[in-house]
């Protein structure tokens, strides 16, 4: 069977493009890698992508196979889309986090959606709880297979041999690159192929507050695959020069600055890239050249990101007729 055909051959070579308007007053230029026109919508296509490719040549996939993933957004969707196209059954083991849109996509794509209703008694996480219930699937479910997109390496080595390739070859050695951090897998491997090329290129880690990847305080966080309440087993904090936390209030701004200025529709991910950029502007020399991931699209986000209701509840706030800035 050919893995890497029809529409799984469109994975990866994403443009790069210049944010011409939202940083034309900068002395420095910002450029962003689309990961959003992956055909999955997100950056979670290439690890997705080299999981099952590399099952299925290890002989550990193959027709009849089910598999078997804990997550609440992108890599279900991509791993949806891919196992759909191989003929692969698929079942998503979601929380209620998990947004109404993404669950419609994930249907509409034939996966099985196995709900946890519950977090985890002793950490008050959904995660080990979704995790518990992939061993009991495994259990259960004779031929079964867990691409574990939380301790398998071809997560991280998908952008080390793609994705910081590709910015390289186009832009050459960038003096920083912004990357938002959950399972850390984006984030590792393109660190690790600066480290391994000798290049100067400050990684810069974008988390959310309330997060614990970096030992901050457990909060609330709003959007699903930024952040983590555990620290990922794929976290390297050596590989990295600067740890950024911006708050949700921050990345709606983002996202509707991206929206109204570069008419990019993206997600709550590459909003916290941006809004990192922001804080990090003063220091930033003249003629410094960044890079930002945007990892994934933006109507995914309708209901949140986009949705003036939401933000009103949310933050008390309100956005001006036309989608302007946050009013006080």
């Amino acid at each position: 069977m050919n893995i890497q055909g029809g529409i799984l051959s469109t994975i990866g070579k994403t443009p790069l493009i210049k944010l011409n308007n939202l940083f034309q007053n900068s002395e420095f230029e910002v450029y962003a890698k689309m990961e959003l026109l992956n055909p999955g919508g997100s950056a979670k296509d290439r690890p997705a992508l080299r999981m099952i490719h590399e099952a299925w040549k290890e002989g550990n996939i193959g027709p009849g196979t089910t598999i078997i993933e804990s997550s609440s957004g992108n890599m279900a969707i991509s791993l949806a889309m891919i196992c759909q196209y191989l003929g692969l059954r698929f079942i998503s083991v979601v929380d209620p986090r998990t947004t109404t849109t993404n669950l419609q996509i994930l249907k509409a794509l034939t996966a099985k959606i196995d709900f946890v209703s519950e977090p985890d008694p002793e950490t008050g996480e959904y995660l080990p709880a979704r995790l518990n219930r992939v061993q009991r699937l495994l259990e259960e479910i004779p031929g079964s297979y867990w691409p574990n997109q939380y301790a398998n390496v071809n997560n991280y080595l998908s952008h080390y041999h793609t994705t910081m390739k590709e910015i390289v070859t186009e832009l050459g050695e960038v003096d920083y690159l912004f990357c938002s951090v959950s399972t850390c897998g984006t984030i590792r491997g393109l660190a690790e192929y600066v480290r391994d090329q000798g290049l100067k290129t400050k990684i810069v880690a974008v988390d959310a507050e309330g997060s614990s990847i970096f030992g901050g305080n457990k909060e609330k966080r709003r959007f699903p695959g930024l952040g983590a309440g555990i620290v990922p087993p794929f976290c390297r904090t050596d590989l990295i020069d600067r740890i950024v936390h911006v708050s949700d209030l921050d990345i709606v701004k983002e996202c509707r600055a991206l929206a109204q200025n570069e008419s990019i529709l993206a997600g709550a991910s590459s909003g916290a890239n941006i809004a990192a950029v922001r804080l990090m502007e003063q220091e930033l020399a003249p003629g410094a050249v960044c890079a930002v991931i945007l990892h994934d699209k933006g109507e995914r986000y309708l209901d949140t990101v986009y949705s003036d209701p939401w933000i009103q509840n949310e933050f008390g706030q309100e956005f001006s007729a036309d989608g302007g800035d946050v009013l006080a």
